[in-house]
């Protein structure tokens, strides 16, 4: 009978598992905020074995990947990342713009029916609802009849709560007011006791107390400029942008400056570890995912620029933060069950001071001068400059319904308008919204904003300034947001679950990665996919 029973439980264990669809036990999602493609290789002489070179070595890299659409910013980097479509659909359009109907600006994030939980209120009223189509993790928990667990981790809001979509279990993002781990009602009513007890080890005060200083002697930071230059922004109470940055002696009221070192980055990966132990994450029977997001990188890299010692600082240290997380997943889960990608939702532009000063075209631009000369022209050639209504992210709104009530033609006052705007010397295009509805358009720089507007949230005439040109009157530091490859080339690698090592150089759209990872999942497409899966290479 003993030997009986044994019989039939192998045999039902046997059947069970062979009618299991193979999967990975959990897919680990992570984007570096503004990471431009080449830093891997510009500072690999200096990178660890376990970090970004293991995924250059185990995993498969897209080294032609670019963002598809303008603007490149991380709201929508974010969104387009994990719905595998652009702001067309998915209508996260940039980081705010101007609502049309409540006559202000919106976040992307904003949700004032929800409240904070766990942190300050400011920063709580946060939640997926402006994002009008599903997530990765949304079609997962629709496959799993909501079995899957979904979590998002950043320390920027938008950059949790966009990639693990409407019907997460989770998101958690940073509040530098009190150093705390926290989320939103639109999840929960009260924080695990698991957050509430990583958060008690108080770790960014510890952060908070100590200086930054660089992982290597400074002399070998050969890859960048000197420590001291004219590029770079200060901390508030420095009188020197220079190692070491002691936050102990500088003023700080909060832990923004936690945020803007690498310590942000390695918080983010230490509370991540833990959602993954407390969580369960990949013990589940059914496929979990985690949405992880370092965004600590973005804001030294706003503050610093691209060639700083600061930045390749904290891609160092980075790359050591990558090296632990990967030695945990193979320690809890095995490499074999765990799917992991990596990319960014943008690059940046060299600081246009320093390309000047080596001989660069290259320039600032304050884009308070496209407000005053579209006001001039609205109020010479129709007497009235209240037809202008707001200038959001490189592009103009217009007040549709004084023009309509003026019995005007929005369509021509676009097209004079774009013509106004060309007359500006930092000007590269500027295009009507009329002509980024039209379909028939091909042009490969049209169809770049085309796919960044969304009718009911954009606004009425784009522009886009020329190449390394910036928006901005402060001179130091960088940003983004352009159609030019220095902010649409961003890396991208798989790794792991059945990923056999591989380099694709073809062109690669970021909206291609979400039905890959729904391909590999055997799970629908996010409903508003672009895209076709990347052919990868796998050990099946």
């Amino acid at each position: 009978m003993k030997y009986l029973s044994l019989l039939l439980f192998s045999i039902l264990y046997f059947n069970s598992n062979a009618q299991q669809v193979d999967r990975p036990k959990l897919v680990v999602g992570i984007v570096v905020d503004q990471m431009k493609f080449d830093y891997i290789y510009r500072y690999w002489n200096k990178l660890g074995d376990g970090g970004f070179k293991r995924l250059v070595r185990e995993g498969f890299e897209c080294s032609n990947t670019k963002y598809n659409y303008s603007p490149t910013v991380t709201g929508p980097g974010h969104a387009s990342i994990y719905t595998g479509s652009t702001p067309h659909s998915h209508g996260i359009v940039s980081n705010d713009w101007y609502s049309r109907t409540l006559h202000k600006d919106v976040y992307c994030v904003d949700d004032s029916s929800v409240k904070s939980i766990g942190g300050s209120s400011k920063s709580g009223s946060m939640s997926p609802r402006n994002l009008l189509v599903n997530t990765i993790g949304d079609e997962l928990k629709l496959a799993t009849n909501f079995k899957a667990k979904v979590i998002g981790i950043a320390l920027k809001d938008r950059g949790a709560i966009l990639p693990a979509g409407h019907a997460a279990d989770a998101a958690y993002w940073f509040d530098s007011k009190s150093g705390n781990w926290m989320t939103s009602s639109y999840y929960m009513t009260q924080l695990p006791p698991w957050v509430e007890t990583f958060n008690a080890l108080k770790y960014p005060e510890k952060y908070n107390s100590q200086k930054w200083n660089t992982l290597l002697e400074i002399s070998q930071y050969t890859e960048s400029t000197v420590d001291n230059t004219p590029y770079e922004n200060l901390f508030k109470g420095e009188t020197t942008p220079t190692f070491p940055h002691d936050f102990s002696l500088l003023s700080a009221k909060d832990f923004e400056n936690v945020r803007r070192s690498p310590f942000g980055n390695t918080l983010t990966k230490d509370f991540a570890k833990a959602a993954i132990l407390n969580e369960q994450l990949g013990a589940h029977e059914v496929t979990d995912m985690l949405c992880l997001s370092f965004s600590s990188t973005d804001y030294i890299g706003h503050q610093f620029g691209t060639n700083a010692i600061e930045t390749e600082d904290c891609y160092l240290r980075l790359d050591k933060d990558i090296e632990d997380l990967l030695i945990f997943l193979d320690k809890t889960l095995g490499k074999k069950n765990v799917l992991l990608f990596l990319t960014a939702d943008h690059g940046a532009v060299p600081n246009p001071q320093f390309l000047q000063d080596h001989k660069f075209n290259a320039g600032f631009f304050d884009s308070k001068e496209i407000e005053k000369r579209v006001k001039a022209f609205l109020q010479n050639e129709y007497n009235d400059s209240m037809l202008f209504e707001a200038l959001g992210d490189q592009c103009i709104y217009l007040n549709q319904n004084l023009i309509e009530a003026r019995k005007l033609s929005l369509e021509n006052i676009t097209y004079n308008i774009s013509t106004v705007l060309m007359k500006l010397p930092e000007i590269a295009n500027a295009y009507p919204a009329t002509l980024l509805n039209n379909d028939e358009n091909t042009q490969k720089t049209i169809h770049l904003f085309q796919l960044g507007y969304n009718p009911s949230r954009s606004g009425d005439v784009y522009y886009s300034l020329l190449p390394n040109y910036i928006e901005s009157t402060n001179k130091k530091g960088t940003t983004h947001g352009a159609a030019y490859s220095y902010d649409t080339h961003v890396p991208l690698f798989f790794y792991g679950y059945n990923i056999a090592p591989g380099t694709h150089n073809s062109p690669i759209n970021i909206t291609d990665i979400a039905p890959t990872i729904s391909s590999i999942l055997k799970i629908e497409f996010p409903n508003g996919s672009l895209s076709n899966p990347i052919h990868l290479q796998t050990t099946k």
